[in-house]
């Protein structure tokens, strides 16, 4: 059985003064402590969570930015095909009639030469004949 004198109650006032003195000097400081850095890493965190925010923000526009940019220099790289071509078909077409001249000048000078040597060649021919006539028959026509 348990006996109940004066130990027990010095003992119980004793406790509770230690109680007393170590809530005083070690529990409250330790849970000031404890609740401080648990502010500390709630504002952390809601100072990380502000700078994400920020940052997928900052991404979202530069994506934009870079679509934008991208359609835009797309555009202009369609409207520069489109000006070469146009270009490209001019010069070609210029090529196409410079050539179509200049055959057309040889074919004309071609011609005139062939006029011409045809024209000395029929007057070389008769003299020829005239020349291998006169050889056979041995007298001048």
């Amino acid at each position: 059985m348990i006996n109940i004198d004066l130990a027990i109650l010095i003992q119980l006032v004793n406790f509770l003064v230690l109680m007393f003195i170590l809530n005083v000097f070690l529990y409250k400081p330790i849970r000031k402590v404890l609740a401080e850095r648990q502010g500390r890493i709630a504002e952390a965190k809601g100072r990380a969570e502000d700078v994400d925010r920020d940052v997928q923000g900052k991404m979202a526009e530069y994506e934009a930015r870079l679509k934008a940019m991208k359609s835009g220099a797309a555009d202009e790289r369609g409207v520069l095909v489109k000006e070469a071509q146009v270009e490209e078909a001019a010069i070609l077409e210029a090529a196409r009639k410079e050539a179509s001249e200049t055959l057309a000048a040889i074919k004309t000078r071609v011609a005139k030469e062939s006029a011409d040597a045809r024209v000395l060649l029929q007057e070389q021919a008769k003299a020829l004949s005239v020349d291998i006539c006169e050889k056979v028959l041995g007298r001048s026509l």
